[in-house]
């Protein structure tokens, strides 16, 4: 018998079925904090593992990124928090690190304080498209495009005159990338995207929103009159499907990077490459990225409001509603917002 249990959604075997079930709540170790999860958010890659088995290999799981809540218990060694701190971290697929479940760790030193007039709600559907979008833009290459981040004041605006192509700029890493485009000072800031959410992304930083349903040879062509020919040597896909990915090599010059978040679908020119961004946040290549991001830099971006979260939807039901949630998104029928659960409203 647990000692002390907690509700949570379980993946009960590879391409399974969830169910909800009592588990363990963690002791945090040295340098970790408990967190209890007031509201998590749902991600693509979170029904693709159930409906393609990948990524999980130990089950039952516990899947789910995205954590916002308050701290609930201190780990040796860990300062600046306390209990009852509103905080939001990125999780990992691991399941006391994970988020689909009322309680959880996370690292102190890639927690971040939520302000004041921020709600849990608008912070859960934060971390993972935030820490994509920010390792996809500053990681070295092949990690990441290699522009330099803006954690500094000189930093700020660096790249003026500067144009950047983000493919999807409607899709929840689209957002927070037009956002940080915009804070690095990049000139123009174009995105593919339905037209209707067109203002939308030019209230984010967008410069110019390109029709999506364009046929790709139109896409390149107005990018490139947008430009005014101007060479494109980097450019980052955040749909990642075999026509985004084409689209974004053709819009290349040799020698230019195309950033994905999803894998390589399509034939590589020799003079071309592509990288898919992995923003797991303890990985060596990412760890320090993330740690100054959490730790030192986005309360102050929110605080700002040079980075605004995505629009979202709360799911009802607790963790029992996330299925369903995972059902319309794996159908396509998200658009432009994040799913929220609420894992306390379990019953």
């Amino acid at each position: 018998m647990l000692f002390r249990t907690q509700k949570a959604l379980l993946l009960l075997e590879k391409c399974g079925s969830f169910a909800v079930r009592e588990t363990e709540v963690y002791k945090p170790g040295s340098g970790e904090l408990l967190v209890k999860v007031h509201a998590t958010s749902l991600n693509p890659f979170d029904w693709k593992i159930q409906k393609y088995g990948f990524a999980v290999e130990q089950f039952p799981a516990i899947l789910g990124m995205d954590i916002a809540g308050e701290v609930e218990e201190i780990g040796d060694g860990v300062t600046g928090f306390k209990k009852g701190d509103r905080v939001f971290s990125h999780g990992v697929l691991e399941n006391k690190h994970a988020s689909f479940q009322q309680y959880t760790l996370t690292w102190a030193s890639a927690t971040a304080k939520i302000p004041d007039d921020w709600t849990y709600d608008q912070l859960g559907g934060l971390p993972v498209v935030l820490s994509t979008a920010y390792i996809g833009l500053y990681n070295t290459s092949p990690h990441g495009l290699g522009y330099l981040p803006p954690n500094a004041p000189e930093n700020r605006g660096k790249y003026a005159g500067t144009p950047i192509v983000i493919l999807g700029g409607s899709s929840s890493v689209g957002q927070i990338a037009l956002q940080l485009a915009r804070l690095s000072g990049f000139s123009p800031i174009i995105t593919t995207a339905s037209e209707k959410h067109t203002e939308y992304l030019k209230s984010l930083g967008a410069t110019h929103v390109i029709d999506r349903n364009l046929t790709g040879s139109a896409i390149v062509a107005e990018i490139r009159k947008t430009t005014g020919g101007h060479k494109i040597f980097r450019v980052y896909d955040t749909i990642s499907s075999a026509e985004t990915q084409r689209i974004g090599l053709d819009i290349l010059a040799s020698q230019g990077q195309l950033m994905t978040t999803l894998p390589v679908a399509v034939d590589v020119p020799k003079d071309k490459t592509v990288s898919m961004v992995y923003a797991g946040p303890r990985t060596a290549e990412n760890i320090k990225l993330v740690e100054e991001l959490y730790h030192h830099l986005i309360t102050g971006f929110l605080e700002e409001g040079v980075v605004k979260p995505n629009n979202v939807e709360v799911l009802p039901n607790g963790l029992a509603g996330i299925e369903g949630g995972l059902t319309r998104m794996a159908a396509d029928q998200i658009s432009a917002l994040k799913l929220i659960a609420h894992p306390q409203e379990t019953i």
